[in-house]
């Protein structure tokens, strides 16, 4: 499968992060993917000490870092890209702070439609309808 993507991470409006994935970039490859490593996670302001923080992000540049991290496990495959990178995919997903304090969104864009725009946790890949049913 060939289906290219490109990841955007938002704060409060503004790109922070993008990373491009060559291959799987569909829904049932990347957003699922994506989808699972954020679901029943939450966005926070400080990290309290004792805790167990392990569902959490200490704002949404660590959770920029943290998909990194946790999608490039080897060479190839993912590259961090320009934030003007928008349109190099087959693909845009946008993972942005949600209104809900301490929510994840996910928008999912295939050739300028978007398909998918909600609350992470509800994602699912058969949201993603590209069809005008």
């Amino acid at each position: 499968m060939g289906t290219r993507c490109v990841t955007v991470v938002q704060e409060r409006g503004k790109d922070i992060m993008a990373m491009y994935r060559q291959m799987d970039g569909g829904p049932d490859g990347h957003g699922k993917e994506l989808a699972e490593f954020l679901q029943g996670k939450r966005i926070i302001n400080g990290i309290p000490f004792g805790k167990d923080n392990s569902m959490s992000f200490n704002g949404m540049g660590c959770l920029a870092a943290s998909l990194v991290a946790h999608f490039k496990t080897e060479i190839g495959g993912f590259y961090l890209v320009p934030l003007t990178s928008r349109g190099d995919g087959a693909y845009l997903y946008t993972v942005y702070d949600g209104e809900i304090p301490g929510s994840i969104k996910l928008r999912v864009e295939s050739c300028g439609k978007t398909i998918y725009d909600g609350y992470v946790d509800d994602f699912s890949p058969e949201d993603c309808r590209e069809d005008d049913e």
